[in-house]
């Protein structure tokens, strides 16, 4: 069982957004470990019908007299200073403190926090992580960014040291972990509304590398040159590398070939000895990436290459991973999370092995922010696809202070050479699709946002 000294003062834990995705995991560890939890959030969802079902008392909306209950207010950094629960708290002179910081205190009641970060394919990777670990019996809690069936959910209690998450880069909240365990992904031009350079990123990084022990594990990805300079910046005493193109990282791919769903299967070296055969069941050749990472920390906790093995054939992949969500007029309909044009390429990549007609690409930019700071980049990278539809812009937590549009990402796309259309309401998108897809096309629905909607809406027409 973690070390709970640091937090049992707070008998009584109200959550401002509890149905988050990180806010219901830490909730229901909290529960877990005996604490008196109520919850509020501004709609109903699965995540809060699973905490109602562990018993959790979640109000739709607003009830003020469980402020009055509590010893602490978490709350997420969705929820303004002006929220009526906030504001109750400063009256009655309640504690509040911000998910990130409270996060990071749980993360001190285990010996052992594993944190996996970088700008793309977290979520990923730490699924693929929880997965072997559970394999391997060593109980872990987990909390992840996206549904994973073999956890039914975005978290997992167990009783272990183990405690695996992933840590977001944006405003530095990882800063306020204390990890015994890194994975560092890669490092790319992101959230720029928050860290305005690129060399900001690299700074934030190069901070959160030194929060390891000197009895800590950096696992780094050698194909990056931005991450293998961290190495020069922590005192962890183990640090390991993994690549493909690098053939000089203590862990290297070589021989990847894909099968007809575009899924790799491929020959892992450690340290120039052969380790072993990985075949995967989900695609893309980021995905190897992510699962020499995997691999390499496992190995660093002894657990058994063929458990590896077994566990990372058994993932399908996260929930909006390059989700599968049925056929349309013969056409295989796929969602998936990229809004950064790295990840769009990564996509594209990643269909590009899989046997088919013609793709289409419904695309939803993501914050205004983002899609001024990269628009040539976003324009560039769609051009990987046959067809680029493109919806209005997911706003987030933005007003478009920016002066951009999705027709500017159309333009752009044009100015390039090839066609892209600009779709202004979800029904002319789906009833667009419905006209002009074919048998064995492809359809993916790319963005953070609500564009997932669009595939249950064609399918289900």
């Amino acid at each position: 069982m973690p070390n709970i000294e640091n937090i049992k003062k707070y008998k009584n834990i109200h959550m401002i957004g509890i149905g988050g995705v990180s806010m219901s995991g830490i909730a229901a560890i909290l529960n877990n470990w005996g604490f008196n939890i109520t919850g509020s959030d501004a709609s109903k969802s699965e995540n809060t019908d699973k905490l109602h079902q562990l018993g959790i008392k979640v109000t739709i909306g607003h009830d003020l007299s469980d402020i009055k209950n509590s010893d602490i207010v978490v709350y997420s950094a969705a929820i303004k200073q002006n929220d009526p629960e906030m504001i109750e708290a400063k009256r009655l002179n309640v504690p509040t403190i911000e998910r990130a910081d409270f996060l990071g205190m749980i993360t001190r009641c285990y010996t052992d926090t594993i944190c996996i970060s970088g700008t793309h394919g977290k979520t990923t990777t730490t699924s693929m992580v929880s997965l072997c670990f559970i394999e391997a019996l060593k109980d872990p809690s987990i909390q992840v960014g996206a549904f994973l069936k073999q956890i039914d959910g975005n978290y997992r209690v167990g009783n272990s040291e183990h405690f695996i998450i992933e840590a977001c880069e944006y405003v530095e909240s990882f800063l306020k972990f204390s990890p015994k365990a890194e994975i560092i992904l890669n490092i790319d031009n992101d959230h720029l509304d928050y860290f305005k350079t690129f060399e900001n990123i690299k700074k934030a990084f190069i901070k959160y590398v030194k929060l390891l022990p000197t009895d800590g594990i950096l696992i780094l990805n050698g194909d990056d040159k931005n991450c293998l300079d961290l190495a020069q910046e922590t005192k962890a005493s183990t640090i390991i590398t993994y690549g493909i193109s690098n053939q000089n990282a203590n862990f290297y791919a070589k021989d990847i070939i894909f099968d007809n769903d575009g899924f790799p299967q491929f020959k892992i070296y450690k340290d120039k000895n052969l380790y072993c055969d990985i075949k995967l069941s989900v695609p893309g050749k980021h995905n190897v990436l992510n699962a020499l990472a995997c691999i390499a920390l496992c190995d660093t906790y002894c657990i058994d290459k063929n458990v590896i093995k077994s566990a990372l054939l058994k993932f399908t992949g996260a929930h909006r991973r390059f989700e599968f969500k049925g056929k349309v007029n013969g056409a295989s309909i796929y969602d998936d999370y990229g809004h950064h044009p790295t990840e769009i390429i990564a996509t594209a990549k990643a269909l590009a092995n899989k046997k088919y007609n013609q793709s289409w690409v419904v695309f939803q930019p993501h914050t205004y922010s983002r899609t001024k700071n990269l628009l040539d980049d976003f324009a560039t990278a769609l051009l990987n696809f046959d067809n680029i539809l493109v919806l209005d812009i997911y706003a987030a937590r933005e007003s478009n202070t920016y002066n951009i549009s999705s027709q500017d990402l159309v333009n752009r796309i044009k100015e390039l050479g090839k066609n892209a259309l600009y779709m202004p309401s979800f029904d002319e998108c789906v009833n667009y699709l419905k006209s002009n897809v074919k048998n064995n096309d492809i359809v993916v629905t790319l963005g953070a946002g609500t564009v997932t909607e669009i595939g249950p809406l064609l399918i289900n027409n």
